[in-house]
């Protein structure tokens, strides 16, 4: 009899398994660098798009950082780019949303989780300077082509602000222009005494305002 409980309990938690691993799945809400560790130090592993449907493994109870799975990748993404759906409406992972979303909480051992994901990268032969703490830090999480992207943003806004100043300054110089060509100024073509009036005895003036 003891035997065939333990059997049923192994096949119940084999049937359970896949559903944990569904539970909580969540969507990034920004373009986004899967991590090979829990924080922006760790080397990228992939882009997730934004949009995209992620499998959300574990998070950590001491970070808001979660395990996920995505494309046949697996990596870490902050709960801050995560969101999932919770009593009809879209909320960001976060440690008050683990428990009734279902999500376990996890920890992070470089040297196994790189072990089983990541041989096949160039960072995982530096894997014992990452195990150190030797790494370079990284601000914003975003991945670089999102900030080129806002760079060239700003760049392009410049770019119409001079235009607008170059239109701006053409408008003036015929605004000038109309000016002079109005009763007696130097351009009034309508004024046949508009030029000796101005010009006086210079015989290269009539050509210059004729330019």
């Amino acid at each position: 009899m003891h035997k065939f409980w333990v059997l049923a309990a192994a096949a119940v938690s084999a049937t359970m398994v896949p559903a944990i691993a569904e539970a909580a799945p969540a969507f990034s809400t920004a373009n986004v660098n899967m991590r090979s560790g829990p924080s922006t130090r760790y080397p990228a592993v992939v882009v997730v798009p934004a949009g995209t449907r992620v499998n959300i493994v574990g998070c950590m109870s001491s970070a808001n950082w979660c395990d996920v799975s995505f494309s046949g990748y697996r990596g870490w993404v902050s709960g801050s780019y995560l969101q999932a759906s919770y009593s009809q409406r879209r909320v960001y992972v976060g440690p008050e949303y683990y428990r009734p979303l279902g999500i376990p909480s996890v920890t992070f051992s470089i040297g196994r989780y790189w072990d089983d994901n990541y041989r096949g990268r160039d960072f995982y032969r530096d894997r014992d300077r990452w195990r150190d703490g030797d790494y370079r830090p990284r601000g914003d999480d975003r991945p670089r082509f999102d900030r080129e992207h806002r760079r060239n943003e700003e760049r392009a806004r410049d770019i119409r602000r001079d235009s607008d100043q170059r239109a701006q300054e053409l408008q003036r110089d015929r605004d000038r222009r109309e000016d002079q060509r109005r009763a007696g100024g130097p351009r009034d073509t309508r004024n046949p005494n508009a030029f000796q009036l101005f010009c006086g005895q210079d015989p290269n003036c009539r050509a210059r305002q004729g330019n």
